[in-house]
């Protein structure tokens, strides 16, 4: 069973669609208009006009809802909300399947370059809209829900943040699929796929021993930290960690910490970090609370969720992405594809419980080799899963919501994840500012 050509189109903002004319065995012309959050589609029909791959939309829009669920839900209902440290919950998937559905929709817009120096220049272009994007969004200029004031200090801005991490895994993925691939191999089966993105998968593997080695190697000597960080006072309370210790993998003195506390300063870290709701630090653990007594003194120290150490292991997982949508430009057969992934996924999935059980934890916070594993073979199966519904069936009315907010993922998660819709409603208010809208549906706070 044959599966028609691929064509991918979109902004980051504006969903531009395309029609692309194209003989029918041969694959269609590429567009480079791509974007991380904005992928292409496929067509299941007879016509030779392709569409999108909707599948793909599906699943974009499917994490978008899981997002906007765990963020609204996850004070309700811990169970899932980030794991505190070592551990998988359902809010632990969203970023990995974001990495993911970008490496895919990578791999179908580079399918057949023209021009190499053009695309680098416009996947440049799209990184930065992304980066000024995130900084805006989550770097403390918008001061949330019930605060309605703007701003930040330079000196305590957070330049780390999820379109940040998105940002860097697109733009890596997107160089290598531009200059590191042999155009000239010709696929024929799974070992000269292999071979004509060889150098991709050595890449892959050498991030991989990078942060293996940077993470077990390290030496974490003691540190210290102000309590609170954005307090201007005289007198702040100082906190010393001692740690002297190499290959810890713990909240206080994991190397992903410290590299981030003496490069990005910890000031600019996030304040708020997943391992404040473990039983060491919250009484109310899994969810935040006071501190029990005798807590350790890195309770209340700043650690960032989307460091600079851990976002290698998120550009791998955009790697494995690619991989997945190499398999859609090369085999035309929906049963080739699903088996492939099948085996693939359930590989990742296996190898990285396997890690988890030998004592390389699965840990969001630190994106540990276990965690990228399970989570990108998850993604992988979800993935298949839509394809074979929604691409291969033709069940589309059922996903048809999923289908629109992936159409318009970044817009949504602006507006809702970010905030954004929230923090403009409450500048709408009568005479005093407790009175707006949000008051009056129940959803702020005096």
């Amino acid at each position: 069973m044959a599966a028609a050509n691929e064509s991918n189109g979109g902004d980051m903002v504006i969903h531009i669609s395309q029609s692309v004319k194209a003989k029918p065995s041969v694959a269609v012309k590429k567009t480079e208009e791509q974007n991380p959050l904005i992928v292409p589609s496929i067509a299941n029909s007879k016509q030779q006009q392709p569409q999108r791959l909707v599948s793909l939309d599906v699943f974009r829009g499917i994490t978008v809802a899981l997002m906007i669920l765990v963020d609204d839900a996850g004070g309700l209902l811990p169970a899932i909300n980030h794991s505190p440290w070592n551990g998988l919950t359902l809010a632990d998937f969203v970023m990995p399947f974001f990495l993911f559905i970008a490496g895919v929709s990578l791999a179908l817009t580079y399918k057949k370059l023209t021009n190499r120096t053009v695309a680098t220049k416009k996947a440049i272009l799209r990184t930065l809209k992304l980066l000024v994007f995130g900084i805006l969004l989550q770097g403390g200029f918008l001061h949330g829900v019930n605060d309605l004031n703007y701003g930040v200090d330079m000196e305590q801005i957070r330049w780390t943040g999820v379109l940040q991490r998105i940002a860097a895994a697109y733009i890596v993925a997107a160089l290598c699929e531009i200059w590191l691939k042999d155009d000239d191999h010709a696929v024929s089966s799974k070992l000269s796929l292999m071979k004509k993105y060889r150098f991709q998968w050595v890449f892959a593997w050498v991030l991989t021993a990078i942060y293996i080695s940077l993470l077990y190697g390290l030496y974490v000597p003691d540190w210290e930290y102000k309590y609170p960080v954005e307090t201007s006072s005289s007198a702040p309370s100082i906190f010393s960690v001692k740690c002297g210790v190499r290959g810890d993998t713990g909240p206080a003195c994991n190397a992903v910490g410290m590299i981030d506390r003496k490069i990005l300063g910890i000031r600019h870290l996030y304040r708020r970090p997943t391992y404040t709701r473990t039983e060491q630090c919250s009484i109310k653990s899994p969810d935040y609370g006071p501190l029990p007594p005798g807590a350790p003194s890195w309770c209340q120290a700043p650690f960032d969720p989307e460091g600079l150490l851990s976002s290698v292991m998120a550009i791998v997982t955009c790697l494995v992405g690619l991989h997945y949508g190499h398999l859609i430009i090369h085999f035309k057969d929906h049963k080739d594809r699903i088996l492939t992934w099948t085996i693939s996924s359930s590989c990742l999935i296996c190898s990285g419980l396997a890690m988890d059980l030998f004592g390389m934890h699965i840990n969001k916070a630190l994106y540990t080799f276990s965690y990228m594993c399970v989570t990108a073979g998850a993604a992988g199966v979800l993935f298949t899963g839509i394809y074979y519904m929604v691409d291969v069936c033709g069940f589309r009315r059922i996903t048809l919501v999923f289908e629109w907010i992936g159409l318009h993922a970044l817009m949504i998660y602006i507006l809702a994840a970010c905030n954004v819709l929230p923090v403009v409603l409450q500048g709408f208010y009568w005479r005093q500012p407790q009175n707006n809208i949000l008051m009056l549906i129940g959803i702020g706070k005096k």
